[in-house]
């Protein structure tokens, strides 16, 4: 029963260390945002062989529009490249595309190409590959707050009604059910923060750090994490008996 309490069903991964590991070799940081886009096929399909359901990979923050011109005009090129390359071997796979974030927000030719991919992939039934894109988890909860707000003010809801469910039913990852939640949150890099990502989802997932760039964080790094996520002991902030 132990091992099926600590299934990993949800995965969040925030890549980290793209733009660092490109200084590193005496590139641009362009250079690591491509590799590490190279690295997010590798690890979707580790992730399914694994036998994890939806992987949620945090690609651009609402923060990111900050960086300089360049950057962002190449981070919102992208999409455009990974799906052109990797359609097909998603679709081989069976894996289901997801992009959550404020896509309104978008250059046009972004905005066309992952709807296009959530509409190609639509009836795939493996592996939710799910992409945080232009995604803030406050400004994702402040809009949360503004749903509820208008629907008490049109008298649909009363302030009663609002239970931490009925939050969750609001967020963008509530069309997940019951994997609405990661099980595991992994950060490579070496930063340890979480940089406005899922707040309100992670009020119990696992956390763990990965010293190595996006980039260099590989098949192997990923099934020593679900090891070890496997064997650890999950109390939900309830007492474990066997600690007594």
């Amino acid at each position: 029963m132990g091992e099926e309490k600590n299934v990993l069903n949800h995965l969040a991964i925030i890549m980290d260390g793209n733009g660092r590991w490109a200084k590193k070799r005496h590139k641009p940081r362009v250079f690591g945002h491509r590799e590490g886009m190279e690295n997010v096929e590798r690890i979707t399909l580790a992730a399914d062989k694994l036998g994890i359901k939806v992987l949620t990979l945090y690609a651009f923050s609402t923060e990111n529009w900050a960086r300089p011109k360049e950057e962002v005009a190449y981070l919102m090129n992208l999409p455009v490249r990974f799906f052109d390359k990797f359609m097909p071997t998603l679709m081989k796979n069976n894996v289901k595309v997801n992009i959550m974030g404020y896509l309104d927000d978008l250059p046009q030719k972004t905005y066309d190409v992952v709807q296009r991919a959530m509409s190609e992939t639509a009836n795939n039934t493996g592996l939710i590959l799910n992409f945080a894109f232009n995604y803030g988890s406050r400004k994702e909860i402040t809009s949360a707050v503004r749903e509820l707000c208008s629907l008490i003010e049109a008298g649909e809801l009363s302030s009663e009604d609002i239970t931490e469910e009925t939050i969750s039913k609001h967020l963008m990852t509530a069309k997940f059910k019951e994997y609405a939640d990661p099980d595991l949150l992994i950060r490579t890099s070496g930063e340890q923060r979480i940089s406005n990502f899922l707040l309100w989802q992670i009020a119990y997932t696992e956390l763990a750090f990965s010293s190595k760039a996006w980039p260099d964080f590989t098949a192997d790094d990923l099934e020593g994490f679900v090891k070890n996520y496997q064997g650890r002991n999950r109390r939900f902030g309830k007492v474990d008996e066997s600690d007594s």
